[in-house]
């Protein structure tokens, strides 16, 4: 029977109830469900208050949380109890699976396990090559294993050469600046920034730490205005996270997130799906960021913000799919990944992020993208995770156990 490694980050404040029993899950056994992935939240007391909706009745605003501490969101990429579940059932239709928790006596575990391949969802806790850890040392000991490899994965967590590289591949991306201290971001806000000089017609700009997923530190806040917000915010950014920030031109037309399967010339972009930033409270900014994501999406208040399929017209259909194909070719990604797009005010798509580890939370009602696009395709759950794992083990020349999967 082919023998799968499970590499994974968990939230510390859950434990998988299989994990104690056993490292190998039955196909037979149904994996926890619950409504929504309450483990994977930070929330934040925030009073809210009524107001009178434009038809006569009455809502609910949701008024904008401080910024998050960066000590806040330090887990928010890591995967709960449910998903990890959820994962290695699906898995267990393809052999037997080892779960090999990324803590620090992962190489020696991995050695001493040495499955035929590695599933990987690690993202890694420290420094800015975290998600090239796991793949790295399946690497050095010569075992194969899903999704991109560390080069890949440490170029998309870095935003700012993730957008270098893909000017270099003539794929669209929104302008930008990357600030590594007070000074460059003085000089920014005064004009002087090579990549940003004079006029304030450069405004909005829109800040991102340079090296963040889970929308961490990504919030209302970084939308700046002009230099006095964007000396404020951008130095807040600069002290919580540690690292440089990245200043775009903000992109004020519609967004939409493609996930991709397969490799080569045979990857495919699965149904698209649109953000509905309609469906945001009053007044918020249209972002996805991590108020939307943490903290007013919760179980007695979802928002529905994500359309799929998309319904856009078919020329802007395709035009999404090219940049999202053409990204996914030219920085390297393989088996899977997400990749976030955003229409300029001319409506031409540009993209604005690239997940090679793209979130994967199993329940239906929670806001997972890739497995929201994977159900508009036909494909259930478990088809997902299993089809990431076919197409690694195909690129590697690896066995599986495919009998039992329906």
């Amino acid at each position: 029977m082919t023998r799968i490694g499970f590499a994974y980050n968990q939230k510390p404040e859950s434990t998988p109830a299989s994990h104690a029993a056993s490292d190998a899950v039955d196909a037979d056994d149904e994996p926890p469900s619950t409504r929504r992935d309450e483990s994977a939240r930070t929330f934040y007391s925030v009073p809210s208050t009524p107001f009178a909706t434009p038809g006569g009745g009455t809502g609910l605003v949701v008024p904008v949380s401080p910024a998050p501490a960066a000590t806040d969101d330090v887990f928010a990429e890591w995967d709960s109890a449910e998903t990890i579940d959820a994962v290695a059932h699906a898995l267990s239709a393809m052999g037997e699976v080892i779960r090999l928790e990324a803590t620090p006596d992962f190489p020696e575990r991995l050695r001493d396990a040495r499955p035929d391949i590695v599933f990987n969802i690690a993202e890694g806790l420290a420094g800015p090559n975290r998600e090239s850890h796991v793949p790295a040392i399946c690497e050095f000991f010569g075992i194969p294993y899903s999704g991109s490899d560390p080069f890949t994965l440490a170029l998309c967590l870095h935003k700012a050469r993730t957008k270098q590289m893909l000017a270099a591949h003539g794929i669209p991306t929104a302008g930008f600046a990357l600030v590594e201290t007070d000074a460059e971001l003085e000089a920014l806000a005064a004009g002087r920034h090579p990549r940003f000089p004079g006029s304030p017609s450069r405004f909005p700009l829109f800040l991102k730490p340079v090296q963040e997923g889970s929308s961490k530190g990504i919030t209302e806040r970084n939308l700046v205005r002009g230099p006095d917000e964007l000396l404020m915010r951008g130095r807040e950014l600069l002290r919580d996270y540690d690292q440089p920030v990245l200043v775009e031109e903000y992109l004020p037309g519609a967004e939409f997130t493609c996930g991709v399967l397969g490799n080569g010339g045979a990857a495919r972009v699965l149904p698209i799906v649109a953000l509905r930033f309609d469906t945001l409270p009053d007044g918020a900014v249209p972002i996805y960021g991590f108020e939307a994501k943490w903290v007013w999406d919760t179980r007695d208040h979802p928002l529905e913000i994500f359309e799929c399929p998309a319904r856009i017209a078919p020329e802007l259909r395709s035009a999404i799919e090219a940049v999202t194909l053409g990204a996914y070719r030219a920085l390297g990604c393989r088996d899977w990944s997400r990749i976030d797009v955003r229409l300029d005010a001319a409506g031409a798509p540009h993209v604005i992020e690239v997940n090679p580890l793209p979130g994967i939370l199993p329940d239906p009602a929670d806001h997972s993208c890739l497995p929201k696009a994977a159900r508009a395709a036909g494909l259930s759950y478990d088809r997902l995770i299993q089809a990431c794992l076919i197409h690694a083990a195909e690129r590697q020349g690896v066995a599986l156990e495919r009998g039992s999967i329906p």
